[in-house]
């Protein structure tokens, strides 16, 4: 099942990189109470830009900070990368924060964003073999079952069915595997970029049988106008729209922004 219902919804990345992990804690807490649906970090071991040796902190560890520290929004990683951890391991840390974010009987909060891994010094530093971009999506698509089948063995089992976010645009297998594996997808690019590949991904949707209505098209907007650059991607298709707010000082100011956009976007709908 898709995760909504043609409504708009605002998320923020809060690029885990150059700042203390109580400056980042405090973004979390104002994020929340800024209104967004979804809260993200993203899956790197270094810094992706500024000082690349830079103060930078872990993933998941970080989002079960985040499932006990939240009550509403939505978490997950944009996106994980599925080289870095066994899929079964990665199934159950995902397991277990659903069941942290779960609040007073409700279903937990976790999405799964993953992908198939680019960021090569991660991967030197860490000892993980790097391969080929064809074989990281090859073991992405073989891997996902694998974590769908694990959640189905676990004992408790997660809270519901965990909405699973692939991030990436490759025309041939990646957006292949979203029609195949995903509730969510997260694009990169322009409007024009955009529209073509989710063309390419109603296709795939086709081929495998899907509805591709039932896939949320989610994707980054730019922060030098992000209600215009939303406000066009919008009207192409795009449902999930994330902006990215780099430490220390996580100016959430264009978050509200957005937040207030949807809200005017969702009341007229």
């Amino acid at each position: 099942m898709a995760t909504d219902n043609g409504q708009v919804r605002i998320a923020v990345q809060l690029q885990p990189q150059h700042a203390d992990y109580t400056d980042i804690r405090r973004a979390v807490a104002a994020a929340e109470e800024a209104g967004v649906d979804a809260v993200f970090n993203w899956d790197h071991f270094f810094p992706l830009f500024g000082d690349p040796d830079g103060k930078h902190f872990e993933c998941w560890t970080m989002l079960a900070a985040w499932a006990e520290a939240t009550e509403r929004v939505q978490l997950g990683a944009l996106v994980t990368c599925n080289s870095y951890r066994n899929p079964q391991l990665l199934a159950d840390m995902a397991r277990t924060v659903d069941h942290i974010s779960a609040r007073d009987g409700a279903v937990g909060r976790l999405i799964l964003g993953i992908g198939s891994g680019w960021f090569k010094r991660d991967y030197d530093a860490y000892g993980y073999d790097f391969g080929t971009a064809g074989g990281r999506l090859n073991a992405l698509a073989r891997d996902l079952p694998l974590i769908k089948q694990r959640w189905a063995e676990l004992n408790p089992a997660p809270t519901r069915e965990i909405p699973v976010l692939i991030g990436g645009g490759g025309e041939k297998k990646t957006l292949r595997i979203v029609a195949e594996q995903a509730q969510i997808w997260h694009s990169f690019g322009d409007v024009e970029t955009f529209t073509r590949k989710s063309g390419i991904l109603d296709e795939h949707c086709a081929a495998v049988g899907r509805d591709s209505a039932e896939i949320e098209r989610s994707i980054g907007v730019e922060a030098d106008d992000p209600q215009a650059d939303a406000a066009a991607k919008h009207a192409a298709g795009a449902r999930l729209f994330t902006l990215g707010v780099n430490g220390p000082d996580y100016d959430l100011g264009p978050v509200r922004d957005l937040v207030a956009w949807r809200d005017e976007v969702n009341m007229q709908g």
